[in-house]
């Protein structure tokens, strides 16, 4: 696997790879995978038949999922990216939650395409990143959101 093909999600803790969206070890999830795109994020994806609101559409909470895993992700790279590192270097990433998620479906999203998720990612705390972030279904923006990601906290591991 070259350096342009591993995710930030393949670099994940074991222990932190098994959220539904975007963990690499949890077998019923999605397996969103999160990429540098230039100065950019990408996460591209296809929606399964049973991810279906109605026939021809993907449901709504597939497209949250994708949004929410990719802002982590893209946080999680541009902290990596900051601290001197990229995917495939031999350095842990760190690992982010959401703090918040805000969407706006801009249109219904047709099932048999692919999605794909852009983020622009921005610091705003040391601990706290935005990233603003499309997701197009073949060339069409359905869904525009935002999401604030914290690093998460050490707690997380004593649960």
């Amino acid at each position: 696997m070259t350096q342009e093909k591993i995710a930030i999600q393949d670099e994940y803790a074991e222990e932190f790879a098994w959220c539904y969206g975007c963990g690499r070890l949890n077998e019923a999830g999605h397996h969103f995978r999160t990429f540098w795109q230039g100065e950019k994020t990408r996460t591209d994806y296809r929606p399964k038949d049973e991810h279906k609101a109605v026939p021809g559409f993907v449901y709504g909470g597939v497209l949250a999922s994708l949004v929410d895993c990719h802002g982590t992700g893209s946080a999680a790279l541009a902290l990596h990216r900051k601290n001197g590192h990229e995917p495939g270097d031999g350095a842990e990433p760190p690992r982010f939650v959401t703090a918040s998620l805000h969407l706006d479906f801009l249109k219904p999203t047709t099932q048999d395409v692919p999605l794909t998720a852009i983020g622009k990612v921005e610091e705003i705390h040391p601990k706290k990143w935005k990233v603003r972030a499309e997701v197009f279904a073949s060339e069409e923006c359905v869904v525009k959101g935002e999401v604030v990601a914290v690093v998460m906290p050490e707690s997380f591991l004593k649960a």
